[in-house]
């Protein structure tokens, strides 16, 4: 508690910064998303990043350390950081095309004459595949999700994935989410029998801590995970964590390779030089490198984020949205807070207003919360079912009562 507190007040204390660039400082109740710079570090990660600063180290190195911290946490074989969690796609997809291969390495994207056919199923597509199809990858769709499209019960299932394996096929994207179906083991154990390996993203799926090492455990290859949300790092920082291979082939292709072979003494825990008859030049991962200052502040983070340190927030959430909902009683809306089905979560305020009786719609609302002074960004992910979302998590404690009355002001 007293470290997040602590980074509270050095954020207000800096927030007029961004005035200096003709900027006004928003008020977030959307939560730890990308688009408003994440979540907020506490103190001991930003002291972390400024120590780091002062001082240098072989990168190599550094993401060496990095790797066994990461194993610790995730109960896998090595990690690495890397500038988010779409890049850790990237690089755990480049991984996964091009081993150690200095040929193949050298082509990426290009994938003439080699496999690059992942599979994945047809529900799980986004625009974040972007980041696995910049490496070269071409996806193979699979299944349907007959619920969604009212054609049916079922949605898609493992047979699907064994039926589409081809000799192009390199391996299998799965998008991890409690409802994500089928199982991610049952995944698995059909990417086994074809030695194909499993890339999963999980990068908003913590909390809770215990996925950490239960979506690894599943024998998935790599796992994906964001830096920038609930572990609290750099919001351009992501972890991609497995089999120690596959982490030392992205290593050599997000690292500076600009050295000489005779002069390269990599960490063996991260890199198996053995491998190489010779060092790469620069990877198709060279745009995902990571500063020494954002690794230490990540790590920093995850020892936070994985002794529970941040449950002591969690009070302190639950009484700012009850001071929240109780200064909009007399609002035209309806205020409930939402409890989380996990302890770990964090619970959230809706607000859905009587749009006719205010003559505006939940999206006008949310334009003009947007558009006020100061500017109030709600969650907007249930909009179309006239709702606005408070997520506690990035609003200061001096900030409820602006927030109150900018909603009331809305809503009233």
């Amino acid at each position: 508690m007293q470290l997040v507190g602590v980074a509270v007040k050095f954020v207000n204390q800096t927030m007029s910064i961004y005035q200096d660039f003709g900027l006004e400082p928003i008020i977030n109740a959307s939560g730890a998303v990308t688009r408003l710079g994440g979540s907020p570090m506490p103190a001991a990660v930003l002291d972390a990043f400024r120590d780091a600063a002062a001082e240098w180290v072989p990168l190599e190195q550094m993401q060496a350390a990095a790797s066994r911290k990461i194993a610790h946490h995730t109960g896998t074989e090595a990690g690495l950081v890397a500038a988010g969690a779409a890049a850790a796609l990237t690089l755990g997809t480049a991984a996964i095309l091009a081993g150690h291969d200095l040929r193949r390495i050298e082509s990426l994207p290009h994938c003439d004459g080699f496999p690059n056919q992942f599979l994945i199923a047809r529900e799980q597509r986004s625009g974040y595949d972007h980041a696995i199809r910049a490496a070269g990858a071409r996806f193979v769709e699979v299944g349907f999700n007959e619920i969604v499209a009212g054609a049916g019960g079922r949605r898609t299932e493992p047979w699907e994935y064994e039926a589409a394996v081809t000799e192009q096929t390199a391996g299998i994207v799965y998008v991890f989410a409690p409802d994500s179906k089928p199982d991610l083991a049952a995944v698995v154990e059909v990417a086994r029998r074809h030695n194909l390996p499993v890339l999963v993203d999980a990068a908003g799926e913590l909390p809770p801590r215990s996925n950490l090492k239960d979506i690894a455990a599943t024998g998935a290859d790599l796992v994906a995970f964001s830096g920038g949300k609930s572990i609290r790092g750099p919001q351009s920082t992501g972890i991609l964590c497995g089999r120690k291979a596959l982490i030392s082939s992205a290593a050599i292709q997000m690292l500076d390779m600009d050295d000489h072979f005779e002069l390269w003494d990599p960490p063996a825990n991260l890199i198996d030089r053995s491998q190489l008859k010779g060092i790469p030049r620069h990877g198709i991962g060279r745009g995902s490198k990571v500063s020494k200052e954002s690794i230490v502040a990540l790590l920093t983070a995850l020892e936070l984020f994985a002794s529970g340190a941040y449950d002591a927030d969690l009070p302190r959430y639950h009484s700012n949205l009850t001071t929240i909902q109780d200064a909009l009683a007399d609002a035209k809306a309806d205020c409930r807070i939402l409890t989380p089905a996990h302890k770990e979560m964090w619970p959230l305020l809706e607000i859905r207003p009587d749009c006719s009786a205010l003559g505006r719609s939940a999206l006008e609302i949310c334009r003009s919360l947007r558009t006020g002074s100061p500017p109030v960004y709600v969650g907007h992910g249930r909009l179309h079912a006239g709702a606005l979302i408070i997520n506690p998590t990035c609003i200061h404690d001096e900030s409820i009562s602006r927030l109150a009355e900018r909603l009331k002001a809305e809503l009233c």
